[in-house]
């Protein structure tokens, strides 16, 4: 394929090795007037207003320039060695996604830091293991709560200052060497020497420690991922090459360019936005508005109209929730709906969709996509989806929509980009080809061959190596050794040479993966989480739990059936559809979620939706029992991680009485047979 060869060959005024602080640098030097940063107004009491940054409209967006971005990072970077840092230190960002955290993100590692990045939702006691196992000197928090939660675990760190994104108050700005991060400014306003600057810059090196993001934590304690500066980097240039403005595309072909802008709201504590709505948007130029909250999402687009965005499947489904929910408010609006989607997905799917199909969707357009499509701000070329595996037909749908949906897959320990569909050649339901300079390798000794001989092209559990690919675990050199295998031939892989790996040997993911004959990955299923029944059969629950996101009445699946003889699942309904269509139907519902799950009416409506899943599965894999379970799986709760991957070991915990009756009829037959 043409895009193949033009993008291995692509290179432009971003891509080359260099540290994050040069990149920022050079790319402010391209773009000074163009604006970098969108704030909103009327959310946070930000000690950086009114005298660093204008206030923005409640309720609205203002925006600095890439020159005003760089003119505050390096006066913030002076601000934090007046602190007392100095090159190699590790700094923590504990705070949500908002522009603050990026502009302590490059002062920090201009000024020669590490930057440890820590959940908004973090406790006390994961706030004292992370700063603590990280040597952490200081810390960036949010507000006077997170403040509380770093003081409250003060004696089990090293911390020697901590510094607020908002103004707090407090007589503790004495005692505990707190500061704003208006009063870092004016230190380092007071303070900057541009030759010190260029210094600091001039004394880090591409293969310098960046960040230290540690892992969720939910197979065992968290480990933390020394990622480079050339980790990063490589993976923007690796990124670029593939989304950027490369001469072979077509004018159809949405790029990523200056002129693109993008709503950020996943944590830039993970590494996923950390890449995608962080280093990549500002090395290419473009501009980053920073929502309130997913929950405001509807309201940012339409004030921002970007051009792109980055999330996880679990917000796909709920705004796919929230748009089908709108729909149900009438029984002709419904039909409609129901019309439109099943015309686009028809059309999305079709390699040749004919006059009347087009026509068809034309008028879906006119009457249902198009109003999806302003609701998001009008202007949204592409959409992207990792963290996660995105359901095949929840791709469709959205793409149906006009709303194309490109998946890819990644790993903190990859910085995070493997691979990602690209713009010119899409293909639902696979992660895309991995990105230039990756190579890969599938070991088929993890995947068992029986379970797997329905599948068109090669399976194995994943294997990398590259540049973007980290080195090794923070102190913990048991976990990095079993991370990696020996040196294998570089004629067994594919997508690259040996010279452009990170090193002879090859990253494990533990993850299940099939490779098809255009070099495209499928995401199959972690190798850990693989239901093992005692029949002795296999079955990877995240196809059967994806399968579920598209459907009317239910929110959340997780699938049961370790030693057992069947394929159990625990369903959290979606209460508000459940409602609705108890309304429609004249059935009689109380207010108490839990006994909605008891609800016989309820119960059979959703086992209609279990059966039409169950169709598309082998029949070990189709759930023969049910539990409808009252609470959502949230980060809460503790049942998700902060990226809502679930944490399925909570969950059985959570709900063991429920998993433990799914299975008691069988058990207690067994157990009298033995009798």
């Amino acid at each position: 394929m043409a895009w193949r060869e033009a993008e291995a060959a692509y290179e432009d005024e971003v891509t080359g090795k260099e540290t994050l602080a040069r990149t920022f640098e050079e790319s402010a030097a391209r773009h000074t007037d163009r604006p970098a940063q969108l704030y909103k107004g009327g959310i946070y009491e930000r000690s950086l207003v009114p005298d660093v940054v204008d206030p923005a409209p409640a309720g609205d967006y203002a925006e600095i320039t890439y020159g005003q971005m760089r003119h505050i990072v390096r006066r913030l970077a002076a601000g934090f060695r007046e602190l007392g840092l100095e090159a190699g230190d590790r700094v923590g960002i504990f705070a949500h996604t908002r522009m603050e955290w990026a502009l302590s993100d490059f002062a920090i590692l201009a000024a020669g830091g590490v930057i440890t990045t820590v959940y908004a939702s973090s406790s006390p006691r994961q706030v004292s293991y992370l700063l603590g196992d990280s040597g952490s000197t200081g810390v960036v928090v949010e507000n006077r709560e997170m403040l509380d939660r770093v003081l409250e675990v003060e004696d089990d760190l090293d911390v020697e200052y901590v510094v607020t994104m908002d103004e707090v108050g407090g007589e503790d700005q004495e005692l505990y060497e707190v500061f704003t991060l208006g009063d870092v400014y004016e230190m380092g306003a007071e303070a900057y020497d541009r030759d010190d600057y260029d210094a600091w810059l001039a004394e880090r090196d591409p293969d310098d420690l960046a960040s230290l993001i540690y892992t969720s934590g939910t197979t065992g304690k968290p480990k933390g991922v020394e990622l480079t500066h050339w980790n990063f980097k490589a993976n923007v240039d690796q990124v670029r090459a593939r989304y950027g403005p490369r001469p072979d595309k077509g004018p159809d072909v949405p790029t990523l360019s200056p002129e693109s802008r993008v709503v950020s709201f996943l944590p830039l504590a993970h590494v996923y936005e950390r890449l995608s709505g962080h280093f990549l948007i500002f090395a290419s130029g473009a501009s980053v508005a920073y929502a309130e909250s997913p929950d405001t999402l509807q309201e940012d687009f339409s004030l921002v109209e970007p051009t792109s965005g980055s999330s996880v499947p679990r917000v796909y489904e709920r705004i796919y929730a929230a748009i089908r929910e709108q729909a149900s408010e009438s029984p002709v609006k419904e039909r409609i709906f129901k019309w439109a989607v099943g015309v686009g997905r028809d059309y999305a799917k079709s390699e040749d969709p004919g006059p009347l199909l087009s026509l068809k969707n034309s008028i879906a357009d006119a009457l249902v996509f198009s109003q999806v499509k302003e609701a998001l701000g009008g202007n949204v070329e592409f959409l992207t989806s990792g963290g996660g595996s995105l359901s095949p037909e929840l791709a469709y749908l959205y793409n149906g929509m006009g709303l194309t949906i490109l998946e890819g897959y990644g790993l903190t320990e990859t910085s995070p980009v493997v691979a990602t569909n690209p713009p010119e050649a899409p293909k639902v339901g696979t992660v895309g080809p991995p990105v230039r300079d990756m190579e890969v390798k599938l070991d088929a000794s993890v995947a068992p061959e029986e379970e797997f001989d329905d599948v068109e092209g090669e399976v194995g559990e994943l294997l990398l190596r590259g540049p973007n690919v980290f080195s090794g675990y923070w102190n913990n050199p048991e976990a990095t050794e079993s991370a990696f295998t020996e040196d294998v031939p570089a004629s067994d892989a594919s997508g690259g040479t040996e010279e452009q790996g990170s090193s002879g040997r090859w990253f494990r993911t533990g993850d299940i993966m099939v490779r098809d004959e255009d070099g495209y990955l499928a995401f199959l299923e972690r190798a850990k989480e693989l239901l093992v029944l005692s029949t002795g059969k296999n079955v990877a629950p995240t196809p059967v739990e994806d399968a579920f996101s598209a459907t009317e009445l239910i929110d959340q699946c997780m699938l049961l059936g370790e030693d057992r003889k069947f394929v159990g699942a625990l369903i959290v309904p979606n209460f508000e559809a459940v409602r609705s269509w108890a309304a429609r139907n004249d059935v009689d519902l109380p207010d108490d979620p839990d006994t909605i799950c008891e609800n016989e009416f309820v119960i059979d409506r959703i086992a209609d939706e279990v059966d039409e899943v169950n169709r598309n599965f082998e029949e070990h894999e189709t759930i023969k029992r049910f539990r409808l379970v009252p609470e959502e799986f949230t980060e809460d709760n503790d049942l998700l991680t902060p990226t809502l991957k679930k944490k399925r070991r909570n969950i059985l915990d959570y709900y063991e009485a429920q998993v433990e009756s799914i299975y008691a009829e069988d058990e207690e037959a067994e157990q009298a047979a033995a009798r």
